[in-house]
């Protein structure tokens, strides 16, 4: 039987040979199709904006390659390389009381590969980003945007990390149901709270003023039954000329939230119908469904990892000599990644899914060809490639293709009354 050692191994080169693989077969493709507009974008994007798109995407393809080795080097560097197994014994010669040392070994960890990432993190938001006219943050902001989450990251982390190693010390074999219901409690909480006293760390959130369309807005959120906190604009445009909208929170601290530069780039309608695609997400309850997927899965894994830190062989196979409840924790979420990649195509199918029902939801509350005009103006606006390749886009696309997507709208459109009818629920 293979050693475990020699199982990571393979499953290392393979993940990180696939995902190679997969970004040059992005950058050909993509780079091979730059000239051409696709047939049913022709009329709406020209050859000069189609080749930014292409252009974008490849610069930010490249990047992901770099990016790409530098997590392979850090996994290498943490796992066989002896990095965990020197970092717990620098914490631990200084430190006593395993909880302590623990929690302490688990935020230098995210520290160290938070660090080691802070270089690409600038290359993009000041060269990419920047080069393209997306980028309106200044160095400042980006240094206290860092500070924010460094202190809110510590702030969250830190209690979680100590409960969580407690509880698999305190609760014996049962640990991991524990450590499953405090993991839960914990995620709950985080979303209804963030409306109210997360995002107002980094962003404005002012309500609505255009009156004519919050009066829209409110007809929509009316007949969809959909009850919310508010309608409030953010100020992204402080960051970034990119576009979006999106509603958050749980119960009554729902709130719907439209990105400053999104109310520029559409109009009325366009707008509206961008709601009622976020609102079909919320009324065909992808938002539950994704909820108890994670809880489902987090219930899972919690069970492997009882089994592999009581598994010898787990420690030794990757280079760790220190047995404790943090090294196993470390460990497992450094190589967790490596062994789940190849499932990304179904993860990724059913976040399209969702798009789809989310589209055929706003299909049915507002104009189908309002959402259609938003979504060209959204690809163009925002260089999103009209292009990507098949295989990678099966890996990595949360959302379908842009031509997929019209199509189907089209057709809906086609199949709809020329006045959208109000949803009966």
């Amino acid at each position: 039987m293979p050693s475990f050692t020699s199982l990571f191994l393979a499953c290392f080169i393979l993940t990180f040979g696939l995902r190679l693989w997969l970004a040059l077969r992005q950058m050909r493709h993509v780079w091979l199709n730059r000239q051409a507009v696709p047939a049913a974008f022709a009329d709406s994007i020209t050859p000069q904006q189609h080749r930014l798109a292409a252009d974008y995407t490849l610069a930010k393809t490249r990047l992901s390659i770099v990016h790409l080795a530098l997590e392979a080097t850090l996994l290498w560097a943490f796992t066989l390389g002896g990095g965990l197994q020197w970092l717990y014994e620098f914490i631990a010669g200084r430190v006593e009381g395993p909880l302590l040392q623990g929690t302490l070994l688990l935020l230098a960890l995210a520290a160290l590969l938070s660090a080691a990432e802070l270089p690409l993190a600038l290359w993009r938001q000041f060269r990419i980003e920047a080069r393209f006219g997306f980028n309106r943050q200044s160095l400042a902001g980006f240094v206290a945007d860092l500070i924010k989450q460094a202190g809110l990251g510590l702030a969250l982390g830190g209690p979680l990390i100590l409960t969580v190693l407690w509880l698999m010390g305190a609760m014996g074999e049962l640990w991991w149901l524990w450590v499953w219901l405090a993991w839960m409690g914990f995620n709950l909480l985080v979303l209804a709270v963030y409306p109210t006293l997360i995002a107002p760390l980094f962003n404005t959130f002012t309500p609505l003023a255009d009156a004519a369309l919050k009066a829209r807005i409110e007809r929509l959120l009316a007949r969809t039954g959909f009850e919310s906190d508010g309608v409030f604009v953010m100020d992204g445009s402080r960051r970034s000329s990119h576009g979006n909208a999106y509603f958050t929170g749980l119960g009554k601290s729902k709130r719907i939230v439209f990105f400053d530069t999104l109310l520029t780039q559409l109009t009325p309608e366009q707008t509206e119908a961008v709601l009622a695609h976020e609102l079909g997400h919320f009324k065909q309850r992808h938002v539950a469904k994704r909820i108890a997927f994670m809880f489902a899965v987090s219930l899972v894994l919690l069970l492997i990892l009882a089994w592999l830190k009581e598994s010898a062989w787990f420690y030794a196979g990757l280079n760790v000599s220190a047995q404790t409840d943090a090294t196993a924790l470390a460990l497992f979420f450094l190589v967790l990644p490596v062994f789940l990649f190849p499932l990304s195509p179904v993860m990724s199918l059913y976040s399209r899914k969702h798009e789809f029902e989310a589209d055929a939801f706003a299909a049915q509350v507002s104009e189908p060809g309002h959402l259609i005009a938003a979504l060209v103006r959204l690809y163009r606006d925002n260089a999103a490639t009209l292009t990507p390749d098949p295989l990678y886009s099966i890996f990595y696309d949360s959302h379908p293709k842009a031509t997929e997507r019209i199509q189907r709208l089209s057709y809906l459109s086609t199949m709809s009354s020329p006045t959208a009818q109000p949803l009966r629920t």
